[in-house]
């Protein structure tokens, strides 16, 4: 039998690798697996030849794969640019499993290096210093892509904050992905820095009223009204609340509260030993803005009885100034909102308030709440948007999470009942886990809604202001608290307001 007789055979016998003669026009069929392997004309076994824009991996026709072994040129700098200046094609290898190595031998544009007679960043002008990307900064002053070294250069600069896992120097450091989610070690809890508070929640860049970097120029802790002192005991810096609430970011978080801003175990400031205490101070008025903007009323949850008085008690509020990065459209934080007024009080004229007030000269799509206030919740089936307070436990809107079903409202006005608590495990050792059976029996002196994630949204590069409030409502007894942490910029607009739950980016 001659060669010619034996090569149907052979390619009739698959993973068959006895010696095979020609099987594709003069391509020997070889004997060796791992020859066959990676056999366009004899894929796996002799005569199986792979297609047109086909290759042969690991024994099989892929589509979409390179060819193993094969060498080629490649280039991973902006179109256009190749040839100019020093930038040049390099080589990348095809390797077994189908995919390319990188590119090695390439030279791509980088940012100017002004006053070394070279087009470092291959736009055709030598040592140029403009703003090509019209972002406020030139290449010669640290803009590391203002024309042709990357793909979005208008959002790239040393004002930027570099978003995690683009690939991209945003920011202009000279490292990749870098932006620091840790800077909240050490913090006394007893501090009273408000920038440490800044730290506290993630924001961990600080900057000047004059330089051009973004972060937090400035802080102060103070009353509702933006004066006078806050208590000191109204707010800390805690490496976790309770038992079991851990930080959504770092080591660390915020707690402001119109009691003392402790849970039992916590000392500097101590736990209170009960769910009420009046702060030195008293009360203050509203924050005129937010109050001017709803028509002189404090907002309420539907079908609840308004608030008495004109003061918020026992008031506690941190004001943060910042400069925006350049390539950030919005931002995001996380609250836990606890309350002793829960059950009892829910749906009275005791609907101590949480708000997060965001002063942004932001006036595009998805606008901002007029009242400024980003913590709002709108309930299901409503196009209510209600400011976080305990109110929202009564009619079952899902906000309060945290906290035993049963009775609402039984020693106010206006009661009811709630079935969307899920688990108590954020109350443990806070204080407001400790049993309490004013409405019915197996209830615990407060709740909490688990935590929250509020975004709004900015201008990129402005400065905006941003006030986290908490105060008692027609009295100071049953207080509350909101924990506060995890703030995150992002390159993409939100809808701003409050959801329930935590949202990854």
């Amino acid at each position: 039998m001659t060669l010619r007789h034996l090569a149907p055979l052979c390619s009739s016998l698959v993973l068959s690798l006895a010696a095979c003669g020609p099987s594709a026009g003069d391509r020997v069929c070889s004997s060796d697996p791992a020859v066959l392997a990676i056999d366009p004309a004899n894929c796996g076994y002799c005569g199986n030849a792979c297609g047109d824009g086909m290759a042969c991996v690991d024994s099989q026709c892929v589509e979409g794969g390179c060819q193993p072994g094969e060498v080629g040129a490649c280039y991973d700098g902006q179109d256009g640019t190749v040839g100019i200046g020093p930038c040049a094609k390099g080589t990348h290898t095809c390797d077994n499993t189908g995919n390319w190595s990188r590119c090695t031998g390439e030279v791509v544009p980088v940012q100017e290096a002004c006053g070394d007679s070279v087009d470092n960043n291959c736009n055709g002008t030598v040592d140029e210093d403009v703003d090509a990307d019209h972002d406020g900064y030139t290449n010669c002053a640290g803009d590391c892509c203002d024309s042709t070294e990357c793909g979005t250069p208008s959002l790239v600069n040393p004002g930027a904050f570099d978003a995690a896992g683009n690939g991209v120097d945003d920011d202009c450091n000279g490292v990749l992905d870098d932006t620091p989610l840790l800077c909240d070690q050490g913090i006394a809890s007893n501090t009273t820095a408000a920038t440490d508070f800044a730290k506290a929640i993630d924001i961990c860049q600080t900057a000047t009223e004059t330089d051009r970097r973004w972060g937090v120029i400035s802080g102060s802790l103070t009353l509702t009204n933006g004066t006078g002192t806050a208590d000191p005991r109204g707010y800390s810096v805690r490496p976790k609340f309770g038992t079991n609430l851990q930080p959504m970011g770092g080591v660390a978080l915020a707690v402001l509260s119109t009691g003392a801003a402790a849970a039992k175990s916590d000392q500097n400031p101590a736990y209170n030993g009960s769910e009420t205490y009046t702060h030195t101070g008293g009360s203050a008025p509203f924050p005129a803005d937010f109050l001017t903007a709803n028509g002189g009323q404090l907002p309420n949850a539907p079908g609840c009885p308004d608030a008495d008085g004109n003061s918020a008690n026992d008031p506690e509020m941190l004001t943060l100034r910042v400069r925006v990065p350049t390539n950030a459209k919005s931002f995001k934080l996380s609250s836990n909102f606890y309350s002793y007024e829960f059950p009892e009080y829910t749906c009275s004229k005791y609907n101590d308030f949480y708000v997060v007030l965001l002063d942004s000269a932001y006036q595009g799509a998805t606008p901002n709440p007029v009242d400024k206030n980003l913590a709002f919740y709108t309930p299901m089936g409503t196009m209510d948007k209600v400011p976080v307070g305990v109110n929202l436990g009564h009619g079952n809107t899902g906000l309060f999470t945290q906290c035993k079903n049963g009775q609402t409202g039984c020693s106010g006005t206006v009661t009811g009942s709630i079935t969307t608590c899920l688990a108590v495990d954020q109350l443990a050792g806070t204080g407001f886990d400790n049993p309490g059976f004013e409405c019915d029996s197996g209830q615990l002196q407060g709740g909490a809604t688990g935590w929250l994630t509020t975004t709004g949204n900015v201008v990129p590069g402005e400065v905006i202001t941003l006030r986290i409030a908490i105060w008692d409502t027609s009295d100071h007894a049953l207080d509350s608290t909101a924990v506060i942490d995890g703030f995150q910029w992002s390159t993409e607009l939100s809808n701003p307001g409050t959801v329930i739950g935590r949202v990854e980016n």
